[in-house]
């Protein structure tokens, strides 16, 4: 009797339809979450082992706040302390590369081997996005307390109460999860982790022409104009009002970009999702 040796390329005849098989027969909630939970632990051990995913997610945090707040912040006139001002900016700057890093990890899976080996096994392909997504929230909560601990030492001091600090919470993580959608579209259409790296150039240069670093009406006329508009500002503002209580903000403004976005990139990543993986 002859034994087939697993092929190296993937699934031999009727693996797939065997998997696919398998996994819609399971009851949906259980395993769904028992797959989901894999994957979130497959993409945090994997943030933890690649070395530029580590330093993008402690190091860059800590680097860009200290050449702000040190080497550009005596310059840029903001009528605050600058480390008051550009906190909110700079966790939203670090929100952009973790996206990108997003990006490159959803690319990588997507163009490689492995969306073969998972497609002949009986796990859920869309688990895959959420451990990027869950992964991704968890860098930038590590990114975010850095930013926050080192703007201590620099002389950050905040007002903001308990209940400022709620909202503060809950914007960000509002952001971020719209931001890591995005980022997850561009990684499922992207043809290389490389090409994904430079598609999400956009999402991370975003917070530069807004209200992040200087104030829009020190910008050319045009610039101004996006930088009043674009949706980085409404959520900068409302952090720097809810956290020193400057004026300016609408916090409605801001979680409604946050949503819109959040809903259509959603569905969108699940969408391409299934046609790249079919």
């Amino acid at each position: 009797m002859t034994t087939l040796a697993p092929s190296p390329l993937g699934p031999v005849d009727g693996t797939l339809d065997h998997a696919a098989r398998a996994a819609a027969e399971r009851p949906l909630l259980g395993w769904a979450a028992h797959d989901a939970r894999t994957m979130i632990g497959r993409s945090l051990r994997r943030s933890v082992r690649e070395p530029d995913t580590l330093i993008m997610a402690v190091a860059l945090p800590v680097v860009i706040m200290l050449l702000f707040v040190t080497v550009f912040g005596g310059e840029i006139d903001t009528g605050m302390a600058y480390v008051d001002f550009v906190v909110p900016g700079i966790i939203l700057l670090c929100a952009g590369y973790g996206a990108s890093t997003t990006a490159v990890a959803v690319a990588s899976d997507v163009t490689g081997d492995i969306m073969s080996r998972f497609r002949s096994l009986p796990v859920r392909l869309s688990s895959v996005l959420t451990g990027h997504v869950v992964a991704s929230l968890a860098r930038n909560a590590v990114s975010t307390a850095l930013v926050v601990g080192v703007a201590f030492l620099l002389g950050f001091r905040p007002s903001a109460g308990p209940g400022e600090w709620l909202l503060v919470v809950a914007l960000l993580a509002a952001y971020v999860l719209a931001l890591t959608w995005l980022a997850v579209c561009v990684g499922v259409v992207a043809s290389s982790p490389e090409a994904a790296s430079g598609f999400s150039f956009g999402i991370m240069f975003l917070p530069y022409v807004s209200s992040a670093f200087v104030r829009p009406e020190t910008m050319p006329a045009a610039l101004e104009w996006f930088a009043r508009y674009q949706p980085v500002t409404p959520v900068t503002d409302t952090l720097r009002a809810a956290l020193v209580g400057m004026p300016g903000g609408d916090a409605l403004v801001a979680f409604a970009w946050c949503a819109g976005f959040f809903v259509v990139a959603r569905a969108l990543a699940g969408r391409l999702f299934r046609r790249r993986t079919v």
